[in-house]
């Protein structure tokens, strides 16, 4: 099941003289990715390079920022994807030691930066919800709310007309079983929209 962060994570080494910031964070979308490594430019004038590595989606992105092509970016990004993360951005920030790494080098020093910034982080599983609506006899709206809680579903809008309607929130996984369960104890009385 794919994760994301709950919160940024830094983490620094020192290859030969070279010093690598890693940070991992939660991030939806390329335009805020982008936004965090233009603002890590600015508090780092002085670094050689701000590679990163987003994995959200279709809005994923690997970027060497001048290191020689595939030494940077791409190793950050497998790292992400070997972890089974997604909605994460990984930026490191280097300040060239004097010493060459060499592509071999360079691949280690950014994967061991990513990898050990995610050794300290906090993972939490990414549920997919849906949303459901019905109706039910106003009779009813009591078991409906007790079965919402008990399912762990999240109420969103409820409105009084000739009958209750109900729009609620739940995890995918739970759905199909959440409504056989609510159309048994509602005997046959609950009625299912769809969406409008």
């Amino acid at each position: 099941m794919p994760q994301t962060l709950t919160a940024p994570v830094h983490h620094e080494l020192l290859i030969k003289k070279s010093r690598f910031i890693a940070c991992v964070q939660p991030m939806t979308d390329r335009a805020s990715a982008q936004a965090v490594v233009a603002a890590l430019r600015g508090q780092h004038p002085q670094a050689a390079h701000v590679c990163w590595a987003l994995l959200a989606g279709g809005q994923s992105a690997a970027v060497d920022d001048g290191e020689p092509s595939g030494t940077a970016g791409r190793p950050m990004l497998d790292v992400l994807r070997h972890q089974d993360l997604e909605g994460v951005l990984a930026t490191v920030v280097r300040y060239f030691g004097g010493i060459k790494l060499g592509a071999g080098g360079l691949v280690r020093a950014y994967t061991d930066s990513v990898a050990q910034a995610l050794l300290q982080a906090e993972k939490v599983a990414i549920v997919r919800h849906t949303t459901l609506r019905c109706t039910a006899p106003y009779a009813q709206e009591g078991m409906i709310r007790r079965e919402l809680d008990a399912a762990g579903a999240t109420l969103l809008e409820v409105s009084h007309g000739d009958a209750v309607v109900f729009a609620l929130s739940l995890a995918e996984a739970d759905a199909s079983a959440f409504v056989a369960r609510l159309n048994e104890a509602g005997h046959g009385r609950i009625g299912w929209l769809g969406d409008e």
